[in-house]
């Protein structure tokens, strides 16, 4: 087995992304406070072809030097809009028919392996603070809430941890 050199994964480029069907996934970072999360989002966007991110209350927009840091240049692919109020955008979201999933432990969550996507439908996942998670609003706003299975003793994941684990679920569940 050999590792393969950057110039042999085929890789496409930003004019080609742009360009590139995406998959009908929105993110929505609500009031996220680490430049390197948000930078990790981003990549990890890229990487499944996500549709926009919202970077909504608090969260920091590119250019920053912090977010690009672990972004590697895909704020230059990915399609992002700031918003100031995470409740305003899911209600406008939500008048273009796009269901509304927060990510969240709540009193009455799906867990993400028996959440069923249907293929025809857009989607806006919400991922909230690192300490407080999703507002309370939001979570009240949203079509369903999923919560991500965990086993350990810990409460919760890194936020961009589970934007990678919730992406690749819904990618498996949409294309595979």
């Amino acid at each position: 087995m050999r590792k393969l050199k950057n110039s042999e994964l085929g890789r496409i480029n930003v004019e080609e992304f742009k360009q590139a069907a995406k998959i009908p996934i929105f993110i929505i970072l609500d009031n996220i406070r680490s430049l390197n999360n948000i930078g990790s989002i981003f990549r990890t966007s890229d990487a499944f072809l996500v549709s926009k991110i919202y970077l909504c209350g608090i969260t920091a927009v590119p250019p920053h030097k912090e977010i690009h840091k672990t972004a590697l240049g895909s704020t230059e692919s990915v399609d992002w809009e700031y918003c100031d109020n995470t409740f305003d955008l899911i209600e406008r979201l939500k008048e273009d028919a796009v269901k509304i999933v927060a990510i969240e432990q709540t009193d009455n969550s799906t867990s993400l392996e028996s959440f069923d996507i249907k293929k025809h439908e857009k989607y806006a996942i919400v991922f909230g603070n690192e300490v407080k998670g999703v507002q309370q609003a939001i979570v009240s706003a949203s079509d369903i809430c999923i919560e991500i299975p965990q086993f350990g003793t810990k409460h919760s994941l890194n936020v961009s941890v589970s934007c990678g684990i919730v992406l690749w679920d819904l990618l498996k569940k949409m294309k595979l």
